[in-house]
Parts: structure tokens; C-alpha cells; sequence
């Protein structure tokens, strides 16, 4: 079990990240005060979770509810996400199979065959068939999946069946457009990814950024999936942390139907789609500025 000064080191580490790469300053001491918190802590932060749930991280002294989320996170996973994507070390695999019911297998062949990277998309894959169509997956697997997901994903689930939690459309692609425009200016900090790197080269830009209460974490995707359809420089990652927790969404250039040419969030297409028409006051047509340069 992970003590409370080793997740103290990793929060004080994340909140070196953050400045290092120019993230608002408020939000960097955000994770430095709960770093304290969790080291002057009276109890183990993991029993304090097993006792009262969240609601109890919550009530920490300097946590609040963003800071409570990741640590929900960590104490489930032992993992946290946001600071294995400040250092280059993402891995839709080993999120995957976080997931009790999926081993790495299993993890691999969803993520390789049905191009799943998040757990929102998963949750998808078990509601709409694709998950049972995949051998090893029968119905009493993908029933505990979706309750682990309900689990996971209820809180923001819930927030957004009231309408009060859904990212507008606008907002993401204007992120989207911001990193691609930041990239081509060359002002961004640059990472060395761990996977898929063997140089150790430093080239994956990443911005932080905020809309309103929302954070934004915006950069390239360095999937294997990413890297094998040449999407490297096309496909955006945008990791959005709020009051209500984290939420995840890939932005690419579409190549096909109404939408080709245009930037799209995947899995939103037709808010997309209908976002477009009323910008154009007609059937959408293609952005001829959306390009990135594939070398950096």
C-alpha cells in the first residue's frame, strides 16, 4: 500500500510538472497545498477512502473536490493519470486493465482491434455490443465492467444526465485549435515520452490551458494505434479536469463524409457536425487551415 508521503512526493512532483510546462500558477499550488495535506494526515489517506469514500478525501483540508478525484484514483488504480501524462508515460493498455474482469490480453485486443484509449469509450463499447463481440468478453464479464465503470465514472455521469457537466462542442475544438496553433508558433514546452521513444527524444509539446473552471491538458497522441495509422501530429489529446473529475477526448481531422477536413471531436460527431452547418449556414465544408507539420 502506497503511505501518505510517498502520495505526498507524487502531488509535489505533479505540481513541479505543471510549472515546468506553464500551467496556471493557482493550479500548481493547488497541488502543492494538497501535497501538505496529505503528508500532515493523522490517518492513512487509503483508510480514510475505505471508511467514508470520497466524500471523505473531499473534506481534507486543502483538497476540495478536483484534488479529491485524482486521489480517488489513486487509491483504487495506484495509479495517477495526470502525472504518467506530464511525463510522457501514458498507456491506454495499463488504464485498460486497470479495469477489473480485463487482463493485459484482453486490454491489448480492445485497445489494438476497437481503438479504445479511455474508459469513457470503453463504457461505450459495453452499452453498444462491441465489448461482447470480442472473444472472452460474455455478458456476466462485461456486467461487472459497466458496474466498475458506474463506479468509477457515476459521480460525472450524474452531474452531466442533469445537463450541468457537457463540455460545449465549441469549447473543445477552440482548445484543439489553441495547442495547434501554439505548436506552430513553437512556444510550447516538450516532453520525452517513455513509450514509443527509444531515442529519449523530447518532442511531444504539451499546453495547459483553461476554459472558465475547466483545466485543459492538450497534446498529440502517442498511441500505438496513433503511431501505426500516422496520426502522430493530427489526433489531439485533451484531458479536461473539473469540479466533477477528469474527462478525456481525442479531436482529429475527419477524412471522409460531410465532415471531411474538418476537426471533430471523435465520439461527437453529429454536435459536430451540426456546430459547422450553423457556422457555415449550410452543409459543412472542409478547413483548409487545419494542418499541423508533421515534423516538429
Amino acid at each position: 500500500m502506497t503511505t501518505n508521503s510517498q502520495v505526498a512526493r507524487r502531488l509535489e512532483e505533479l505540481a513541479n510538472l505543471l510549472e515546468n510546462q506553464g500551467a496556471n500558477p493557482f493550479r500548481v499550488n493547488a497541488y502543492r497545498q494538497g501535497a501538505r495535506a496529505i503528508a500532515a494526515l493523522p490517518e492513512p489517506v487509503f483508510d480514510l477512502y475505505a471508511r467514508e469514500g470520497i466524500e471523505g478525501l473531499d473534506r481534507i483540508p486543502g483538497i476540495g473536490s478536483r484534488l479529491a478525484h485524482a486521489l480517488r484514483a489513486l487509491v483504487e488504480t495506484g495509479r495517477l493519470p495526470m502525472l504518467e501524462r506530464l511525463r510522457g508515460e501514458v498507456d491506454p493498455v495499463l488504464l485498460l486493465q486497470s479495469v477489473p474482469g480485463i487482463g493485459r490480453i484482453q486490454a491489448k485486443r480492445l485497445h489494438h482491434d476497437l481503438g479504445i484509449d479511455t474508459l469513457e469509450e470503453l463504457e461505450s463499447a459495453a452499452h453498444d455490443g462491441r465489448l461482447a463481440s470480442v472473444a472472452g468478453f460474455g455478458s456476466k464479464r462485461v456486467a461487472g465492467i459497466v458496474d466498475s465503470l458506474a463506479s468509477r465514472l457515476g459521480r460525472v455521469r450524474q452531474v452531466e444526465a442533469g445537463g450541468q457537466c457537457q463540455v460545449p462542442i465549441e469549447e473543445l475544438l477552440d482548445v484543439d485549435r489553441e495547442y495547434r496553433e501554439a505548436v506552430r508558433s513553437g512556444i510550447l514546452a516538450t516532453i520525452a515520452p517513455r513509450r514509443f521513444n527509444p531515442e529519449k527524444r523530447t518532442w511531444l509539446p504539451i499546453l495547459h490551458t483553461q476554459r472558465g473552471v475547466r483545466h485543459y491538458t492538450a497534446m498529440f497522441s502517442n498511441t500505438a494505434r496513433a503511431h501505426r495509422l500516422g496520426t502522430t501530429h493530427d489526433w489531439v489529446i485533451l484531458y479536461q479536469d473539473g469540479e466533477s473529475g477528469a474527462h478525456q477526448y481525442t479531436v482529429i481531422t475527419s477524412h471522409h463524409g460531410p465532415l471531411e477536413g474538418r476537426r471533430i471531436v471523435r465520439g461527437r460527431e453529429a454536435e459536430c457536425r451540426e456546430l459547422f452547418e450553423r457556422q457555415d449556414g449550410g452543409p459543412a465544408i472542409p478547413d483548409q487551415a487545419h494542418g499541423v507539420p508533421q515534423q516538429l
